[in-house]
């Protein structure tokens, strides 16, 4: 196994900063994270990957840790379809044309709307919490009393008191929705402070809130992705093989949620439950994570 030092590739809008594990020339898996967190959510998941053979690519969004813009005209976006090109951009920059893709959260979004949209850019689809495309036209349906209340960081992010708040206590705000959203992983302070570096990065905060504002389309998308957009509003059906993980202590996603989301599904499709777990999977049980990865890669 090789394991690379921190790297970066130049795609169209950005500097992406990535870590790599396992052989050049082995299979290749993308390994993406989600808000509020990183790379080091795979830093357990990367070397059992690497390992069995894979290449495995871990990249930082836009708007986290070492990852830039390269223009200061470039909107700082945090959209659906705005992530989903960030991964096709790495792909095509690294030259890779096809690879299994993982995630949760923002990049489980990503991986999810690639596999949608571009399937044959994908093997095979690892996806916490299923079917993660934003159903932006039915935003304004509001979910159960419960649900809403999981999501009220999303509509404090929508106010300029949120925005303060997230630029003035990121590391404080952030830590506080670990807890709340895996309320059964006690994680150490070590843990934590060696993501929350990666919310430093300049464009965080406009990142952040351009993301949770459009899902609700209180804000404009970045024309460039205005296509892509338009063609996930009709909620496009995933036919790739897929795994879908659902973690039974998910503090912002909980299972019921996601059971019915296999009617989203075209190809091959399976749900694990991964019990005590919370919204961080990969962090929280690594193994299960890469079991999926590997299974789905084996098929």
């Amino acid at each position: 196994m090789t394991v690379s030092g921190l790297k970066s590739i130049r795609t169209r809008m950005l500097d992406i900063a990535y870590v790599e594990h396992g052989p050049a020339d082995g299979p290749p898996v993308f390994l993406m994270h989600g808000f509020p967190y990183d790379i080091h959510a795979y830093d357990a998941v990367a070397p059992i990957l690497a390992r069995a053979g894979h290449r495995v690519i871990v990249p930082y969004l836009r708007g986290y840790g070492p990852t830039r813009f390269l223009s200061p005209d470039t909107p700082r976006s945090g959209q659906q379809a705005a992530l989903a090109h960030d991964l096709l951009d790495v792909m095509d920059a690294l030259a890779i044309p096809k690879a299994l893709l993982a995630g949760y959260d923002w990049g489980g979004r990503a991986a999810c709307i690639v596999s949608a949209l571009w399937p044959e850019r994908s093997r095979g689809l690892v996806s916490v919490n299923a079917y993660n495309l934003q159903d932006i036209a039915g935003a304004a349906q509001p979910a159960s009393p419960e649900q809403e209340h999981r999501l009220w960081y999303q509509y404090y992010f929508h106010t300029p008191r949120g925005r303060a708040g997230l630029e003035a206590n990121r590391r404080a705000l952030c830590k506080l929705l670990w807890r709340l959203w895996s309320p059964n992983w006690s994680f150490d302070d070590a843990t934590f402070d060696a993501t929350a570096p990666s919310f430093d990065n300049p464009d965080f905060v406009d990142v952040v809130i351009q993301s949770y504002k459009h899902r609700y389309a209180y804000v404009g998308g970045d024309p460039a992705y205005e296509e892509t957009e338009r063609k996930l509003a009709a909620l496009p059906k995933i036919a790739v093989p897929t795994i879908a993980l659902q973690g039974e202590g998910d503090g912002v996603g909980p299972a019921p949620t996601t059971a019915g989301h296999a009617r989203f599904f075209a190809g091959p499709y399976e749900r694990r439950l991964v019990p005590v777990v919370g919204h961080n999977l990969p962090q929280e049980a690594p193994e299960a994570f890469a079991r999926a990865v590997l299974d789905l890669a084996g098929r």
